[in-house]
């Protein structure tokens, strides 16, 4: 297929308006979902914007609602206000989740 003028302000108008590669395609005249995407990226338009993503709140796992099969890595500090622990999935036979575990336990070459 041969890229037109008119084909690729289409395809860059397209793209920018979030269109997928399949109805870009569609829209030029049945050009694969796959030349779209080679075209684009050798434009430079390969890669899209993501909406961006909100952080969730940080939960709050109180002494109440903790399991046994919570990492009971506490924040902040006892009696004051937010004082929570870290909730995730912890490590079988530790009490903290794998990042927390990093940060609580050193092997003996770190001990040194």
């Amino acid at each position: 297929m041969e890229w037109t003028e008119e084909a690729v302000a289409t395809l860059k108008r397209l793209w920018a308006e979030g269109g997928s590669a399949r109805a870009i395609g569609e829209t030029l005249g049945g050009i694969s979902r796959n030349a779209v995407i080679g075209k684009a990226h050798r434009l430079g338009l390969s890669n899209k914007t993501k909406p961006a993503v909100e952080e969730p709140a940080p939960k709050i796992v109180d002494t109440g609602s903790l399991t046994e099969r919570m990492c009971r890595w506490p924040i902040g500090h006892p009696g004051e206000p937010g004082f929570r622990f870290c909730g995730d999935a912890r490590v079988p036979s530790r009490p903290y989740c794998a990042d927390h575990c990093a940060l609580a336990y050193r092997g003996k070459a770190e001990a040194a």
